[in-house]
């Protein structure tokens, strides 16, 4: 099974070895998406945790003892087809290739099950046309 999550470290937790905590002791791999972490100041991470259910559950356990916060909001990209205007510049900065030209139309299409909201493709956009929902 898999989960996004938002970690939120308190200060003093900033230097914790979390991932490799949730891989050795819970058995759960942690897909780092975007990471915003730094000595002695809050810090947040997203995650998405792959394992058993089972583990994953005791692993957000784990993670709340340690007073990390977390959030389970799901965010999607969402992409105004009136202000597109398929340039295609999103392509090119997409990692999962969830965003790509048709290639007898080039029109923009959007895979969402690909997607990791990364939100690399955001200010890339040069119309505006990409934001998330939240």
């Amino acid at each position: 099974m898999k989960k996004r999550v938002t970690l939120t470290f308190p200060k003093r937790s900033v230097h914790m070895p979390v991932t490799y905590r949730l891989a050795k002791d819970f058995n759960v791999a942690a897909n780092i998406i975007r990471a915003q972490v730094a000595p002695n100041q809050v810090g947040t991470l997203v995650v998405e945790l792959s394992g058993d259910i089972d583990q994953l559950d005791a692993a957000l356990e784990w993670l709340r003892s340690q007073d990390i916060g977390i959030s389970t909001a799901s965010r999607e990209i969402l992409i105004a087809e009136d202000v597109c205007v398929h340039c295609g510049l999103c392509t090119g900065v997409c990692p999962t290739e969830a965003l790509s030209l048709d290639p007898t139309t080039f029109k923009l299409m959007f895979t969402r099950s690909r997607c990791i909201v990364c939100e690399q493709c955001i200010p890339t956009c040069p119309v505006d046309a990409i934001s998330t929902n939240l």
